[in-house]
């Protein structure tokens, strides 16, 4: 479903999670396609809806998926304090004007925490974005009583998709190893003590490898107020799969490949 598409334009779509799980492409799309899918409830009530219980407070992490260098030799900034830094971090690697044009400079790890941890879920926190929505407005065919994602809405991404296809994933994911502590810390916030958050990285990295190709046309229904994929099957997917849906099969393709690079980065215990 889509919803406030045509009626707000908020400001604020990751370079993170292209830089955390070379993603950003699909928050890129991620956003307007919350706000055409859902009544946006507010941020909090998305993050606790989407947190466990917490289990034992202190408790070690499992970890399944170790990085080999978690953290660097330098002192880290407290989490609420690490806007600039990883700010800087992600200008040496990708440039600043990708960064400016993109990137939501503030809560920047915190945000990608919670994008990382609700892609593979049904619904993603609208207003805890790291990246700006996409220009322009969602564009749909219509013949006779059908309804499709046009073809030309997979154009909207390519400055986007131009970023990630250039990016040095490896540069990357030594940003990410170095800043790790802060993404542990706001995982842990999120209410996962005793968890690991790059473990559910790559969790969501392999949810998202998972998303079918779907040839265009895709058909869309209304059956209430928003807009829906037609297929069952799609529509019941995780929000990360139809945010590569979305964005069309050459786009999903190019961002998978990414995603594959960056897995192998941040998987040492292979």
């Amino acid at each position: 479903m889509w919803d406030e598409e045509q009626q707000v334009r908020k400001r604020g779509a990751l370079v993170w999670v292209l830089g955390a799980i070379c993603a950003a492409a699909v928050i890129a799309a991620a956003w307007d396609w919350y706000r055409a899918q859902h009544q946006a409830a507010s941020a909090e009530q998305a993050v606790h809806a989407a947190a466990p219980v917490p289990a034992a407070v202190n408790a070690a992490p499992q970890i399944a998926h170790p990085l080999a260098q978690a953290g660097g030799a330098e002192a880290l900034p407290a989490l609420n304090d690490s806007d600039q830094v990883v700010t800087d971090s992600l200008i040496g690697v990708l440039g600043k004007q990708p960064v400016t044009q993109f990137l939501v400079p503030e809560n920047i790890v915190r945000h990608v925490v919670v994008t990382v941890d609700n892609l593979p879920r049904h619904k993603l926190a609208a207003e805890l974005r790291p990246l700006k929505p996409t220009p322009g407005q969602t564009l749909t065919a219509s013949q006779g009583a059908i309804t499709t994602l046009s073809s030309s809405n997979f154009e909207r991404y390519a400055g986007l998709v131009r970023v990630i296809s250039a990016c040095d994933v490896k540069s990357l994911a030594v940003v990410y190893e170095r800043l790790y502590p802060l993404f542990q810390q706001a995982y842990e916030d999120l209410g996962y003590p005793g968890k690991y958050f790059n473990d559910r990285l790559v969790e969501t990295i392999d949810d998202m490898l998972q998303a079918p190709e779907v040839a265009a046309p895709i058909q869309l229904v209304q059956p209430k107020v928003f807009w829906e994929y037609a297929d069952a099957s799609l529509e019941s997917r995780s929000a990360g799969q139809k945010l590569l849906i979305r964005m069309g099969p050459a786009n999903a393709r190019l961002i998978k490949a990414k995603l594959r690079d960056f897995r192998a980065e941040i998987v040492k215990n292979k």
